[in-house]
């Protein structure tokens, strides 16, 4: 959470550095050829429409989107791309970028999110690896102090590239990982935008606040915040205290507004696991960490039991699957320990209340 936010920023102040900022959000993407229409709506806020777009277009097409809207000018540009183009058309649209007289950042958002969707075609796996294997090479092409490249996404490309047997397609890129705040930075977090309100805390409730959520996910912090400070609001209080914020966590993170904010977290992982038995196995595994506060060698046997009557990797599914739900941050591995727990107490008091009338798969 917070990836938009933080490529903006930068983007932001890179252009008071004299770079242009190129921002391309795939996620509804549903081919290759609609991220080439993309491509040339971000392109064309760098690249004046001119020569090298004649070179693409035509004249007279290219005469015509002149001055049309920019959605407009994305619809009928896509309506000029095809199966036997895009490659041609997308090379030379990042060249545009490369060549501009100042340094391109050109983000790409929610990639996996884009590869899950092109995985649904018929040819899905070739696709992708067409795709990624494009992009490779095209980036590469260019001088790397004239554009540079930033992939993001709310899910994991690498466990998505693993999965398909195609690590190498992304090898060029540095992988970076945002991960949470600090203890003293939630806290940090809290107690500014509480100055900010005007609302006086009394010691030790931003701690609680963090203690409550279990990791400083800068969503969830300001999150618990804003409902504490409405909270104080409702009361007509202008204190708010350490008893409210165990109040406030029960009734309302955990309750059914607290919850709906939670649901993408299962959307999410769909997204990853798109078969079925894998997202089951998933969700069995999260049910079962949240039942027992952690997932052990005796759970991960009986998840392996259970399913291994509907495939015969089962096995090998259940391991894949958990380096995925610990790779984006729903499970953390406790190596010493060799088990699995949430690092959210937030998310593992949803799921354990959500999947309370499930049975354990064993007891003990």
């Amino acid at each position: 959470m917070g990836k938009t936010s933080i490529a903006r920023e930068l983007g932001r102040r890179l252009c008071g550095e004299n770079w242009q900022f190129i921002f391309i959000d795939v996620e509804e993407a549903a081919t290759v050829e609609d991220v080439i229409a993309l491509f040339a709506s971000g392109m064309r806020k760098v690249v004046p429409l001119g020569a090298r777009w004649k070179k693409l277009l035509g004249h007279a097409w290219t005469t015509y989107i002149e001055e049309v809207e920019l959605y407009d000018f994305s619809v009928r540009f896509r309506a000029q791309v095809h199966s036997g183009n895009w490659k041609t058309i997308g090379q030379e649209l990042i060249g545009f970028g490369a060549q501009h007289d100042q340094p391109v950042l050109l983000v790409i958002d929610e990639v996996p999110v884009f590869l899950q969707r092109l995985l649904r075609h018929q040819d899905g796996i070739e696709q992708v690896d067409g795709f990624l294997s494009w992009l490779r090479s095209t980036v590469q092409q260019v001088p790397r102090d004239s554009l540079s490249l930033m992939v993001t996404g709310s899910i994991g490309l690498m466990p998505v590239v693993s999965r398909l047997g195609m690590p190498d397609r992304v090898n060029y890129l540095y992988p970076y990982r945002l991960g949470p705040w600090d203890r003293a930075t939630s806290i940090e977090c809290f107690n500014s935008l509480a100055r900010s309100e005007s609302i006086h805390v009394e010691p030790g409730v931003a701690q609680a606040a963090y203690d409550r959520l279990g990791i400083g996910i800068p969503y969830h912090v300001q999150l618990f915040f804003a409902r504490i400070a409405d909270h104080a609001r409702v009361q007509d209080r202008h204190m708010v205290t350490v008893a409210d914020v165990e109040t406030v966590y029960r009734q309302q993170l955990l309750g059914p507004e607290g919850q709906s904010g939670l649901l993408h977290y299962e959307t999410r992982l769909h997204q990853v696991l798109d078969e079925d038995v894998d997202y089951a196995i998933a969700m069995t595994i999260l049910a079962e960490t949240a039942r027992r506060d952690e997932f052990a060698g005796a759970s991960r046997q009986q998840v392996v039991a259970r399913f291994s009557k509907l495939v015969s990797d089962a096995n090998e599914r259940v391991d894949t699957i958990l380096n995925i739900l610990e790779h984006d941050g729903y499970l953390e591995h406790n190596v010493d320990r060799r088990l699995f727990f949430f690092p959210s107490r937030w998310l593992g008091d949803y799921w354990r209340i959500r999947y309370s009338a499930t049975r354990s798969l064993h007891t003990g």
